[in-house]
């Protein structure tokens, strides 16, 4: 009976769009390895847009296949990913399926014991970029935490990491944690979302002496050496893989009084200001409801960088962090004391970062400062890999 169904959902599943990249398959497209397990049971799913089987939503399949959804649960950006970043997503139900969907954003991040009354087991699907500040690995945090409290297994469909192939950047000062940033890792981890809950449990890190009941269903054919090309945009900023490779380094933005191209047709492959007195490139952020209602200088004229002239593989092969254009922007812009914001440190989780550019350091000595906790993190990591390097 198994083997018919599965041969009926992957008959739905692959029609083309979403299909495998090259030899590789998402956690998700392994139905013969987890579908058993969620027959006769009712089934909470943590998912979004990114969530598909082929060509069909992890939710519409798992239906097909004959197994009891009961609950939804869906992160940042909402259930079908149309919600801008820290936009505010209320409860509901899911239209096309009529089931219940919970926000895990906000004031409610994680899963109540009501959220997950009833439910048999909870299956986590979500596409990361494996970036600290990407919000979907606090949500996984939170979501083994509750699971753990309630005694309900959790079956996490791995994907690949398109930023999986390096680890760089500051290692968060816990000082500093907050729902961009909860546990000491650095900027860009390399593992995938499957390999990083492990090393939650492994590390201790939900606290309280939580264990959570984790299986990892992991991709086929995939290494941290892989290119893999992201089938639909993760999130509504995120558009195209050249943004995705340039996420880690330009998201620092946030944390500056400068626009990152929210509100235009290339978020996160351009920055600039209204009064930076350097750039050949000139945009003026528009708002776009549901992608930038209110982005930063709507309406007025910015001048900077557009870096999207960038090739795609070039982008992908620096293989590390980029400081070199916010640290020339520091010293270009001519109001340094108004150049950062509040929303820096937390970014950078930590001061250390901020203090280091204020003080003119260069990008070398920058780097050098991060060498023995990375070292130190690279060994930690190397404990929950479930790919070669």
């Amino acid at each position: 009976m198994i083997r018919l169904l599965l041969l009926f959902c992957f008959l739905g599943a692959f029609s083309g769009y979403g299909a495998p990249t090259g030899n590789i398959l998402a956690g998700a497209q392994r139905m013969d390895a987890y579908l058993s397990d969620l027959q006769g049971r009712n089934v909470g799913v943590v998912a979004n847009h990114t969530s598909l089987v082929g060509s069909r939503h992890l939710v519409d399949t798992l239906l097909a296949c004959g197994v009891s959804v009961h609950r939804i649960m869906s992160p940042e950006h909402g259930f079908r990913g149309t919600a801008e970043a820290g936009e505010h997503v209320d409860n509901g139900l899911d239209r096309q399926t009529g089931i219940p969907v919970v926000s895990l954003y906000g004031s409610h991040r994680e899963p109540t014991p009501e959220d997950l009354k009833n439910l048999d087991v909870v299956v986590f699907d979500l596409q990361d970029t494996g970036t600290r500040f990407y919000t979907y690995i606090s949500t996984l945090h939170y979501v083994l935490a509750a699971c753990a409290r309630q005694n309900i297994p959790v079956v996490l469909l791995d994907r690949p990491n398109p930023n999986g192939h390096y680890v760089d950047g500051p290692v968060l000062d816990t000082v500093f944690r907050s729902f961009v940033g909860m546990h000491p890792v650095p900027v860009v981890y390399g593992m995938t979302i499957g390999e990083y809950g492990r090393m939650i449990l492994g590390e201790g890190w939900l606290g309280d002496g939580l264990k959570a009941n984790l299986r990892v269903i992991p991709c086929l054919g995939y290494t941290h050496r892989s290119t893999y090309e992201l089938p639909v945009p993760p999130s509504p900023n995120l558009r195209s893989m050249k943004a995705i490779y340039l996420y880690p380094s330009l998201c620092f933005f946030e944390g500056t009084t400068f626009s990152v191209g929210r509100g235009t047709s290339k978020p996160f492959m351009v920055f600039g200001h209204p009064d930076f007195p350097e750039g050949s490139y000139w945009f003026t952020p528009v708002s776009l409801p549901g992608i930038a209602a209110n982005p930063p200088h709507m309406g007025v004229r910015c001048r900077g960088t557009d870096l999207s002239g960038y090739e795609t593989d070039s982008l992908r092969n620096v293989a590390r962090l980029d400081l070199s254009w916010i640290i020339n922007t520091y010293r270009r812009f001519p109001d340094k004391k108004n150049f950062f914001n509040t929303y820096f440190d937390t970014l950078a989780g930590g001061n250390q970062l901020r203090l280091q550019i204020e003080g003119g350091w260069s990008e070398d000595k920058i780097r050098k400062s991060w060498t023995q906790e990375l070292a130190a993190f690279r060994q930690i990591r190397k404990k929950y890999l479930l790919y070669p390097d």
